[in-house]
């Protein structure tokens, strides 16, 4: 027969385990927004433009669209929006989706190109 004590223990290491999973499963936007601040943040924010524009709201917006910013003639001539698949592709390689634009950045992972879309997304209201 299993002692209280040790019934105790692992009923104990067992509820902390599930709240690690649980909070880890409910905060996926942390994780975007972590991403976001380490991959992208050195050239944008969300409230103001930086070397690059701000991308609060970016999400469902028209590319090069943000009037205190200067984009490249071909980003405003692109006719792109925002969508999961135009971010992806922009992330993925933004000189293939638009030549000659600015950004020479991309994000070869696409779990974490999915991570900062979806936090963009969140923080867009979408």
């Amino acid at each position: 027969m299993i002692s209280s004590r040790i019934k105790w223990a692992v009923l104990g290491s067992i509820a902390a385990l599930m709240t690690a999973l649980i909070g880890q499963a409910q905060n996926p936007a942390n994780r975007g927004k972590e991403l976001f601040e380490k991959r992208c943040g050195g050239c944008h924010a969300q409230d103001r433009d930086k070397e690059g524009p701000r991308l609060g709201g970016v999400y469902g917006r028209a590319a090069a669209s943000v009037a205190s910013f200067h984009y490249s003639d071909a980003l405003q001539k692109s006719k792109i929006v925002w969508t999961d698949a135009t971010l992806d592709k922009w992330l993925t390689d933004p000189e293939k989706l638009v030549p000659d634009n600015d950004m020479t950045f991309h994000v070869e992972s696409p779990d974490e190109r999915r991570e900062i879309i979806s936090f963009l997304k969140q923080s867009s209201g979408k």
